[in-house]
């Protein structure tokens, strides 16, 4: 039995660590530590069967902190984004320019015409003026590896339905200046 659920809790811990790792939004973050808590919990069922102290006590903190991670991520966070989600639906419907959140400049999809081109990273803004100088958008590769990234300047985009849109087509996209993960323009 004990070797039954050490299987069970290597299985599970394997893949909350791959979704945690993919970095794929909060729901999915969230989700990975509820599969993280099936972990640890099988992980304390096995050393307490097999008289593994260590164990047990690593995992009763492990435990801990999944229930503070499913909190944060499946709980607080999505809240947080409810809220981003209906002000920006709402601002649709007021006068004057429309919000987005910024936080989508983080993680949000990049689109040429209908067609996804690639994904925001990140983005640097004027610390003066709160204007945005330019998204950095990544281009292929998996998890980062392989990856091209590119700097769309902020006049060159728009946000659009929850997604950022680079004005012209897809292979003037890709003549956009590349740059270094580690050495990005300063201006």
């Amino acid at each position: 039995m004990a070797d039954t659920i050490s299987w069970v809790a290597t299985v599970a811990t394997i893949i909350a660590a791959s979704m945690t790792a993919a970095n794929l939004g909060s729901r999915i973050t969230g989700y990975g530590f509820c599969v993280f808590l099936l972990g640890s919990l099988s992980w304390l069922a096995a050393g307490l069967s097999t008289s593994q102290p260590a164990l047990v006590w690593t995992n009763i903190v492990l435990t801990i902190l999944n229930i503070f991670g499913i909190w944060r991520w499946l709980g607080r966070q999505a809240k947080v984004e409810e809220g981003a989600r209906s002000a920006a639906e709402a601002s649709e419907d007021t006068p004057g320019e429309a919000l987005f959140p910024v936080s989508l400049l983080t993680h949000g999809s990049v689109k040429c015409g209908g067609d996804q081109i690639g994904n925001c990273i990140d983005a640097m803004a004027g610390s003066r003026s709160g204007r945005l100088a330019y998204v950095v958008v990544s281009q292929g590769g998996v998890g980062g590896v392989g990856e091209t990234l590119r700097r769309l300047p902020w006049r060159r985009a728009h946000v659009e339905d929850g997604a950022l849109f680079a004005e012209g087509s897809a292979e003037e996209f890709d003549r956009l200046e590349t740059i270094e993960k580690d050495e990005w323009p300063a201006r």
